[in-house]
């Protein structure tokens, strides 16, 4: 192997400015002498050709342009995670002294702090006592000499080590092994490849609850093949690593509370219940996996899925649900309190937001919190009582009728509104009087009489207007400024309903 160039160059990640890339090829390239490394760019833009030169294939790309030679002195292969640890924490005197950096490393809604170059007095000679670590962008490649972390860092519990140049799953497990107590892992943005021996490697990660594998391309099966070397972990995040299948969890992954899996290819929504079966599972992310439709086909409507038994928070954000079949769906999982679901087709389907949303409140019962947004009581009771009045001339027609003994509606309307029997249960059989003329969540039920009453000036006679059934609250107060002149921000508006609840 040519000076300069590692002798397991084949396959190790290098850095060449600020771009990252895999070694694909090493060795001449004809007419030209010495040596080449052929490159494969995790950007493609960064490329000339698909590793073919002058009509001669040397090494494939993914992307037709995404290849390109360079020499070795060109490429940085990286550099030791203790070296890394004393260049980033000021003990590298070949290194100029950067004051003030601060670092934080985000998982889901939790920010752990990992300590800068602004406690590097402190820590020159302290080591031994760091407990969070951040050696991002560092260029890391390989674990250095054995014992020589825990020797030097033995209380670290925390570390980041994203977007460095690990090419290698064993190279984690080399590091990890030297750090026994290591809680929380982030090795995001290194692409790896995984080898047969990491699954015997279970001894590793021994009290490891937190791990972020995000853009690292690693498939569900690898996870699997090393999940049984994270026997207590709680929450894993798999985003945007093109997983396009999952596969039953047997016997791993049983302590996991949270799992992301957003920016996926899981467009088929049956996939899901492959991992329904996750005991403690209470929060799954699944944002733009191009999913269009979920459902739970071992319960009937009514009742409970045995899938996702700890479920309470759902994220399906940005994917293709279009339908709201779907929605009644996600009322069959147990546990379910918390759902985000912006940016589906579906949203699309009412023009008034508000509308959409009490619609999904009526439809999944003990959801709490609605994108982000809390669900009071009296929202729930009032989106309820609508629904059942919406779809009341629906629910007549297809079989329904205030006698229990009359009541059966078709299979046709029970699969569309599954959950309107016990909205009748709850709040009685809609009244006829009550279906008359019914349009959905606004100012409405018949033409409202609106009194305007002058508080400075009591004795002030009452002025009545009549207002159409569907008048927004922005539109009255539009009324009323043109005829009080009284800015919207100043008036005092009240509603009082004339029906039984």
């Amino acid at each position: 192997m040519a000076a300069g160039v590692p002798a397991d160059a084949l396959g190790r990640r290098v850095l060449c400015g600020t771009e990252y890339g895999t070694v694909r090829y090493v060795g001449s390239v004809s007419p030209t002498a010495g040596v080449w490394l052929g490159v494969e760019w995790d950007d493609p833009q960064r490329g000339k050709h698909d590793g073919t030169y002058e009509g001669k294939q040397y090494f494939k790309c993914r992307h037709p342009r995404g290849g390109s030679f360079i020499r070795p002195n060109k490429a940085n292969f990286g550099v030791d995670f203790l070296t890394a640890v004393k260049g980033r924490y000021g003990l590298n005197e070949k290194q100029d002294a950067q004051n003030g950096i601060e670092n934080t490393c985000v998982f889901g809604k939790k920010t752990v702090e990992f300590v800068g170059r602004d406690s590097i007095e402190k820590k020159q000679s302290q080591l031994h006592r760091l407990v969070h670590i951040s050696v991002h962008e560092c260029a890391v490649s390989h674990a250095g000499q054995k014992e020589e972390i825990s020797g030097t860092c033995p209380n670290i519990r925390h570390i980041d080590l994203s977007k460095n140049l690990v090419a290698y799953w064993d190279t984690v497990i080399d590091i990890a092994s030297q750090v026994p107590n290591l809680e929380t892992l982030d090795i995001s943005g290194n692409k790896m490849k995984f080898s047969s021996t990491s699954i015997s490697a279970s001894s590793a990660f021994p009290k490891l609850t937190t791990l972020a594998l995000n853009q690292t391309e690693m498939t569900w099966t690898e996870v699997l093949l090393c999940a049984p070397g994270w026997p207590v972990l709680e929450e894993l995040y798999l985003t945007s690593n093109n997983i396009t299948a999952l596969e039953r969890p047997d016997n791993v992954l049983q302590t996991l509370k949270l799992l992301d899996l957003s920016n996926n290819l899981l467009l088929d929504g049956s996939q899901l219940h492959l991992i329904g079966h996750l005991p403690r599972l209470e929060q799954l992310i699944l944002t733009n996996n191009g999913i269009s439709s979920v459902h739970f086909p071992d319960a009937e409507f009514g009742c409970k899925t045995k899938m996702f038994p700890s479920l309470k928070h759902l994220a399906i954000n940005d994917n293709k649900i279009s339908q709201w079949s779907s929605i009644n769906e996600l009322d069959k999982l147990p546990s379910l309190q918390v759902l985000e679901c912006r940016n589906n087709p579906l949203m699309d389907t009412e023009k008034n937001p508000e509308t959409l949303r009490q619609l999904i409140i009526a439809k999944i019962s003990q959801l709490e919190v609605l994108n982000k947004s809390q669900i009071f009581p009296d929202e729930r009771r009032g989106a309820e009582l609508d629904y059942r009045k919406i779809f009341g001339k629906e629910w007549l027609a297809a079989g329904g009728h205030w006698d229990p003994a009359r009541n059966k509606p078709s299979e046709e309307f029970l699969a569309a509104h599954p959950r309107y029997p016990s909205l009748c249960l709850l709040y009685g059989a809609p009244e006829e009087g009550e279906l008359k003329g019914q349009q959905p969540l606004t100012l409405r039920n018949q033409l409202l009489t609106l009194t305007i009453k002058c508080p400075d000036n009591p004795e002030q006679k009452p002025v009545e207007k009549k207002l159409p059934e569907s008048m927004t609250i922005q539109r009255v107060k539009g009324l009323l400024y043109r005829l009080l002149r009284i800015p919207g921000s100043e008036l005092k508006l009240s509603y009082e309903s004339s029906k039984v609840s």
